[in-house]
């Protein structure tokens, strides 16, 4: 990963520090892409990605959500993903949106925003119409699996672990998702070895930028906002052209449950890539290709 950059700081509306970078396209013929990642992810894993949208015309404007890479982490733990609420991430993008994003852009932006990324960007599209012009989301977070444990299990367990005060600890399993602990046999993400090994090189050196899986208090307000999101009316309110793309191989979000909300939206796309695990920007050359030549075509209407 050879991207360079000089951050910028923000704060959310609660206070919260986030890190943001601002990519600018030569010359800018696209406006701005808003470029979300998804949870354990950071600014500089996207390199790749980022420069792809340069060399459409898009200025790139991306940030770390609260809690992960070298934005504020709210705990003395700094490795697992918390928040008590999902509200908090809607904060974040507000804010991004506000003081970032408004002072570049003469419009609303485009946006391509990546599994947790692209929850949090469905909630922005539902509650604030018109905020985003188009968007394109990859694996995101309708429904995710519970690695073999029955929802309803997993629902009540998570309930349990809060109301006995221990919603900052990791949940079951969550601590071994380190990426100091992960190999390409035991990640659940992509089928690159390449690129796995590349996020795995610069994490190793810069270490800060780590993070693991959720604590019982994420999951929580995750099985929350998938709830409302379940809702009926929900999908069918959100106005805003979208592509969503769905990995067929997806072992952390549930396809199904990605590809029935997209048929809900009145004005979506759905690409199916059935070959895919769950990071598809972070796939081998051919996922990616089809991919890029779905966003060419979605960005062009």
């Amino acid at each position: 990963m050879s991207l360079t950059f000089q951050p910028r700081f923000i704060q959310a509306c609660d206070g919260r520090r986030l890190r943001c970078a601002v990519f600018g396209a030569q010359p800018q013929t696209r406006g701005v892409c808003v470029l979300l990642g998804g949870q354990t992810e950071f600014i500089e894993k996207y390199d790749e990605v980022i420069g792809e949208l340069n060399a459409r015309g898009f200025t790139v404007a991306t940030f770390d959500w609260r809690g992960q890479g070298g934005s504020e982490r709210g705990q003395k733990n700094p490795l697992p993903a918390h928040v008590r609420d999902f509200a908090e991430y809607d904060d974040d993008l507000t804010s991004f949106l506000d003081q970032v994003v408004r002072p570049i852009s003469d419009g609303p932006p485009f946006a391509l925003a990546h599994s947790m990324g692209a929850h949090i960007l469905l909630r922005t599209l539902h509650d604030r119409p018109g905020a985003i012009r188009a968007a394109v989301t990859t694996a995101p977070m309708i429904e995710f699996s519970a690695r073999g444990y029955p929802p309803w299990l997993a629902r009540a367990v998570s309930g349990l672990y809060n109301a006995l005060g221990r919603g900052d600890d990791f949940a079951w399993g969550m601590a071994e998702r380190d990426p100091f602990l992960i190999t390409f046999d035991t990640q659940l993400v992509t089928s690159d070895r390449e690129r796995f090994a590349r996020a795995q090189k610069f994490l190793s050196d810069h270490p800060d930028l780590r993070l693991a899986g959720p604590s019982w208090g994420w999951l929580q307000a995750a099985y929350r906002s998938m709830a409302r999101m379940a809702e009926p009316g929900y999908a069918e309110a959100i106005e805003t052209p979208t592509l969503v793309c769905g990995p067929g191989k997806d072992r952390i979000c549930v396809t199904s449950a990605t590809r029935e909300f997209a048929h809900r939206m009145p004005h979506s796309e759905y690409l199916d890539l059935p070959d895919s695990e769950h990071e598809i920007l972070m796939e081998d050359d051919s996922i990616r290709a089809r991919f890029w030549g779905a966003f060419d075509a979605f960005a062009a209407l």
